[in-house]
């Protein structure tokens, strides 16, 4: 995309922005509310329609969210209909979607929006169509590597969100929603922004440029500080695992004090949790990649495929080549 750019809708303005949302099935009905229901909000508490949107679907029919639910979409995507931001929400499965006539419908549409977005995996065809060439972008942490891989012209950050000139990129359910947040503060205010926070008892809102963790630790009142820091030190060395000793150091305690605070917060050792925490990273390569189990294996710290056969095979009752089949 060009660097000749129309003016950004993260600006002051009171005007009506008009909105599409694109979604796919395979999306998470989570990222699709976190996306439109800030919005919905904002023209509810203002009396407005500051927020004019609309969903649709690449054929017209109800696209089906992971959890088994339809969302209702009000036609097909047309990419020559007005729309000041696009947005493209997708999930599992985008590898099917990324036809030659839905690249070239979001170049279309890029070309006279003001701003064209991924949620989640939505990136993966914001990317595609060649609309983060020379950009700065984010995806979902579980495909961050190899979204680096394949798009190698895109400077891939691990921030929940990326707002890159006319592109904006968001990692997942929890920043799309910090996401909208900052739209609503920057074009109404942020009286208006805290009213629909308020909305939906929301006060977790964080930078754009927090790190998406592996591990999703949620409010810590009453947790031990060393406990989230272990498990940010586990989670950064998945691939090389670190030994507990070495934790217990950087964390700043004996190795028994750090055992002694994983079994009263979590009920478990500091080993058991850690293998645990690199089983189901591998779970999820195993199910959403074709990735070779020696890559796999290798990628989250065995030493070798049958070290990691064992392994899975004793955490989930099944080899990973079967579990594959299911």
């Amino acid at each position: 995309m060009a660097k000749i750019e129309r003016p950004s809708i993260f600006l002051a303005e009171r005007a009506s922005l008009r909105v599409t949302f694109l979604v796919f099935s395979g999306a998470s009905i989570m990222c699709v509310a976190s996306a439109l229901d800030p919005l919905r909000a904002a023209n509810r508490i203002t009396g407005e329609t500051l927020f004019d949107y609309r969903l649709v679907s690449m054929t017209g029919d109800a696209p089906v969210t992971t959890c088994g639910l339809p969302v209702a979409v009000s036609g097909r995507f047309d990419p020559a209909e007005a729309a000041d931001m696009l947005v493209v929400i997708a999930g599992f499965g985008t590898q099917n979607y990324a036809t030659s006539a839905l690249l070239a419908g979001l170049r279309r549409a890029a070309r006279t929006a003001r701003a064209v977005g991924g949620v989640e995996a939505g990136t993966w065809l914001v990317a595609r169509a060649g609309l983060l060439e020379g950009r700065n972008a984010t995806t979902h942490w579980e495909d961050m590597e190899d979204f680096m891989a394949a798009f190698p012209g895109t400077d891939v950050r691990p921030d929940r969100y990326v707002i890159d000139g006319p592109v904006f990129t968001s990692g997942g359910a929890s920043p799309t929603f910090d996401l909208m947040l900052h739209l609503v503060r920057s074009r109404l205010g942020m009286a208006v922004a805290l009213d629909v926070a308020s909305v939906f008892i929301y006060d977790q809102a964080r930078a754009a440029t927090d790190a998406q963790p592996l591990v999703s630790l949620g409010r810590l009142d009453g947790y031990d500080p060393r406990l989230a820091q272990a498990i940010r030190l586990m989670e950064a060395h998945v691939d090389q695992p670190l030994t507990i000793s070495a934790i217990a150091r950087r964390t700043g305690v004996t190795t028994r004090t750090l055992e002694t605070i994983f079994f009263r917060s979590i009920g478990e050792t500091p080993g058991a949790y850690y293998l645990r925490l690199r089983l189901n990273a591998a779970r999820r390569l195993v199910v959403d990649t074709r990735m070779a189990m020696a890559d796999i294996g290798a990628r989250t710290g065995f030493s070798s495929a049958a070290a990691f056969s064992r392994a899975f095979s004793r955490a989930f009752s099944e080899a990973p080549t079967r579990f594959r089949q299911k």
